[in-house]
């Protein structure tokens, strides 16, 4: 009979042990969000001048620059975006017929330096002043 005692209580602990643990089951991390970032460039551009604007791309994805403000509202100029080596802007889209609301759009399929480049396209009568946003992640 001590046996059989000793059994059941052996199968019991056995039984009821087994079915402790966690109750915790592992969680799929959330997909993390790009953060937009907007950067904000100005400056003066002169009659048959350009400018140059580098920024840092942190993700891959939709690069954008948007004409916001120029001083002279029928002034007409070329906007463009580009990578950037530290030196130059490599021209990659650009709009060369740009006014006040003109947005280029391009994506950056990695992270890494890149540029928006302003310039005169022969329309310019006289310097203009000029505010461009560009985003991108």
């Amino acid at each position: 009979m001590r046996n059989l005692v000793t059994c059941v209580i052996l199968f019991w602990a056995a039984t009821t042990l087994a079915g402790c643990g966690s109750d915790n089951n592992p969680i799929d991390p959330s997909p993390i969000t790009p953060v937009t970032v907007t950067e904000t460039f100005s400056g003066s551009l002169n009659v048959n001048g350009a400018r140059t604007h580098s920024f840092a791309v942190d993700r891959a994805g939709t690069v954008s620059a948007t004409v916001k403000t120029l001083s002279d509202s029928a002034a007409t100029m070329g906007i463009s975006l580009g990578t950037w080596n530290g030196v130059a802007c490599a021209i990659i889209i650009s709009n060369t017929a740009a006014v006040v609301n003109t947005t280029v759009t391009g994506t950056a399929t990695s992270t890494g330096q890149f540029c928006v480049w302003l310039n005169d396209v022969g329309k310019l009568t006289a310097g203009i002043d000029y505010s461009v946003d560009v985003t991108h992640y």
